[in-house]
């Protein structure tokens, strides 16, 4: 399998050199060369598969040039130690929560897979890889768990000051070892074209191997495709047609749903759920793709003004609009509203959700409008206590912390204030 850069097709690498490099040499994202469809047995009978099982038939295609079947088993193993249940919370309405990992976010699991497949790639490797990412909140602490003490590789994470939950911080500034925290003065977009920039600065390209921990790196983008399959697993009973609401920031999240969808998933359709962010609900409304400054919302992991990930999906429907729009729908919707579910939902249902789920709840819904009879299945991805603050004025209720947040808590912050590429560079090149 040969994954080429979307700037430009001759441009190509095998899924190993696309991990350690991150971007392509031409600033373009990383996109496999095919995807050839499962078997339409292998879905029919999903439920006599593990999760294990199943991850590995979804992935082995594009890995297995570089990675042996018997070591991919191991990786996946390590990756994936915790559920992922749907739970129907009202009629044709699920929640697929994907906050029982270490962290409690949706990210482990591309995190924690790439993590490993960097470890497994560097065994040998005289030189060090340093992971460089920007984060708008649950990237960070995702990717500092799943890199922490791995040999041969030092993670530096960029993250907005002030413009991530107290929790959110913790996770990733207070872990030490081989893991790197930059709090830099100004929002997501600004760490995020920090990052790329370093990657075209030859002076810091020359002496150190950097790769990129974010979703645009194919090793913590595509995993993220396993949990579509599980929900689908547990849904496929139900006997009626699927839609996924997603929440949405960046895009790598629903784009790997949509690959799910390419590799034979029966599924209906896609909803982009997003906040105030809306540059992707313009676009599918008007055809035109204008980027933006971020604006910050309580739903601040999906604070994206220029969502990197979306080029990718474009790709996946050869930049036709009209396909898309037969696969996708994109809502944008307002921090008033989003509390406003949250309190519904709460007071309906008994269940408690965190702003990004409340935002992909929304979606769903307006997609139900027109569309009732379908199942929909909306993603929590991240557990409400990680947003304890809007969780508390919005609904009026202490939620129990669990012990996964409670470990860090207590722990000293440490990171290094920056207000500009060049404090970046500096760091990068004397470390």
């Amino acid at each position: 399998m040969r994954f080429y850069s979307l700037n430009n097709p001759t441009i190509q690498a095998s899924f190993k050199e696309a991990v350690i490099a991150g971007i392509a040499p031409d600033k373009g994202l990383y996109f496999p060369e095919s995807i050839t469809p499962l078997s339409a047995d292998f879905f029919e009978k999903l439920d006599e598969l593990s999760d294990h099982e199943i991850a590995f038939r979804a992935i082995h295609q594009f890995v297995k040039e570089d990675i042996p079947d018997v070591d991919l088993k191991t990786i996946i193993k390590n990756t994936l130690d915790f559920d992922f249940p749907v739970i129907e919370i009202e009629d044709n309405v699920a929640v697929l929560e994907l906050f029982h990992g270490p962290t409690m976010a949706f990210k482990d699991v591309g995190a924690r897979f790439m993590a490993n497949c960097l470890g497994y790639f560097s065994k040998g490797e005289k030189q060090d890889v340093t992971v460089l990412v920007a984060t708008s909140g649950d990237t960070g602490g995702a990717v500092a768990n799943g890199f922490l003490g791995v040999d041969g590789v030092k993670v530096v994470i960029l993250y907005p000051s002030g413009k991530v939950s107290e929790i959110q911080e913790k996770q990733l500034t207070t872990l030490g070892e081989n893991i790197e925290a930059m709090e830099v003065d100004g929002v997501f977009d600004d760490c995020q074209r920090m990052v790329k920039t370093a990657f075209l600065d030859k002076e810091i390209t020359d002496c150190k191997q950097l790769t990129s921990a974010n979703s645009i790196n194919v090793a913590r983008w595509l995993p993220q495709l396993f949990y579509f399959l599980f929900a689908y697993k547990q849904a496929k009973a139900k006997g009626k047609e699927i839609v996924f609401s997603v929440p949405s920031g960046n895009f790598g999240n629903i784009c790997a749903g949509m690959v799910a969808q390419k590799l034979g998933m029966p599924v209906k359709h896609f909803v982009a759920s997003t906040n105030a962010n809306n540059v992707v609900p313009k676009f599918m409304a008007n055809g035109v793709y204008e980027p933006v400054p971020s604006v910050a919302t309580i739903s601040n992991a999906m604070d994206v003004g220029d969502p990197s990930n979306f080029v990718r999906i474009r790709e996946l429907y050869q930049n036709n609009l009209d396909t898309l729009r037969n696969n996708l729908s994109s809502y944008s919707f307002s921090d008033k509203t989003t509390k406003t579910t949250m309190e519904k939902v709460h007071s309906e249902a008994g269940y408690v959700l965190d702003p990004h789920g409340a935002v992909g709840y929304l979606g769903l819904k307006e997609y139900q409008k027109e569309h009732p009879n379908t199942f929909g299945i909306f993603l929590e991805t991240a557990h409400p206590v990680k947003f304890l603050d809007v969780v508390e004025e919005t609904l009026g209720i202490q939620p129990k912390i669990p012990t996964q947040i409670l470990q860090v808590m207590d722990k000293e912050k440490k990171s290094h204030k920056i207000s500009g590429y060049e404090e970046l560079k500096s760091y990068l090149m004397d470390s």
